[in-house]
């Protein structure tokens, strides 16, 4: 049981006046609707659909108090880099938005709060169930079973399996070597077994698939970022009021282990690309699906104070989820052209 979690689903609010002009591309659809043979149901799938899976990296949130922040993790959606739905130019100008310019679309959101790669079919503990956190072989498992399932799956999770020191025993804190190596190798293998679960849907499918896997974020100006935060809130302790509650959720953005997570992230990356690669070994000669890995988020600069939320100097402020934002949607072009959206 996952507490009726679902993803939300968001369907572009002009989409009939868009596909109703002589031009669009889905304007033979349209005159079936108009004429009765096809419901609007039907009408809406045959839009682009494009789905986020990610953790909260992805997401609009921030962590204040307990009360407040579980029910923010049940509620929250849009608002980030990849989907938010207030009118330009106010708000993000996120990826949903820029993709509107260029067809209307129904955009899936599948994140979630503390969302890690997961060995599939280990069971979450009721508190994270209660959070509504669904770990990535979860999202995955909700893209599986949709009717219609996606034309492009960006991919954007891993950020909290970077959290080395947590639950390291004084052993692995003074050396932690194998443990970096440890996690990198078992972060790999998970991810690689829900993308190819992925890839045997989109295989079977009776149009192209696009799939982007994105490297972590670029922990290493971030914390540049972090480190003014936390100067500002010494100065003055009105600033940044949550910003010590970072440690209990992430023991590792502790000053002493930040260096070995910077590194443990770079390993992921590296892990990552490797996979996509290998992946795509397979894939050779199959023209209906595209599997491409991005560093937009390795190597974006996240090292002004101003991107991090003013609650807790943590998360995205909407000035991060705007630099994510344009990082992200910037290395889209091969796959909206393999899709044909352009």
């Amino acid at each position: 049981m996952e507490f009726m979690w679902k993803p939300v689903r968001v369907v572009s609010a002009n989409f009939l006046e868009r596909i109703g002009e002589p031009a669009s591309r889905l304007h033979s659809d349209y005159l079936a609707y108009r004429k009765g043979d096809i419901p609007q149901a039907e009408l809406i799938a045959r839009l682009p659909h494009v789905a986020m899976v990610g953790d909260s990296v992805c997401m609009g949130i921030y962590i204040s108090s307990a009360w407040s922040t579980f029910w923010r993790a049940r509620t929250c959606h849009g608002n980030n880099w990849f989907l938010d739905t207030n009118p330009a130019p106010l708000g993000i100008q996120s990826v949903s938005k820029r993709l509107e310019e260029l067809t209307p679309f129904v955009a899936v959101e599948c994140a979630g709060i503390g969302a890690l790669v997961d060995p599939q079919g280990k069971r979450q503990n009721l508190f994270r169930r209660i959070l509504r956190t669904r770990n990535f072989s979860g999202q995955i498992g909700d893209l599986l079973v949709m009717k219609r399932f996606p034309d492009l799956v960006l991919i954007s999770i891993g950020h909290n399996n970077v959290d080395w020191a947590w639950r390291s025993p004084t052993s692995d804190l003074e050396q932690p070597e194998s443990r970096l190596q440890r996690q990198s190798r078992d972060l790999r293998n998970n991810f690689t077994r829900q993308v190819r679960r992925l890839i045997d849907r989109a295989r079977v499918q009776r149009y192209r698939v696009a799939v982007m896997v994105y490297g972590l974020i670029n922990f290493e100006s971030y914390f540049i970022g972090r480190e003014i935060a936390e100067r500002l809130r010494s100065q003055d302790p009105s600033r940044y009021p949550h910003l010590e509650s970072t440690y209990k959720y992430f023991t590792s953005f502790r000053p002493a282990y930040r260096s070995n997570l910077i590194r443990l992230a770079r390993m992921v990356n590296k892990e990552l690309r490797e996979m996509v690669s290998e992946l795509n070994r397979e894939l050779a000669g199959n023209i209906n699906v595209q599997l491409q890995y991005s560093d937009a988020f390795a190597t974006a600069d996240l090292s002004r104070v101003e991107l991090l939320h003013p609650i807790d100097g943590w998360h995205a402020s909407v000035q991060g989820h705007n630099v994510l934002a344009e990082a992200a949607f910037r290395d889209l072009g091969p796959s909206l052209e393999f899709l044909g959206i352009n």
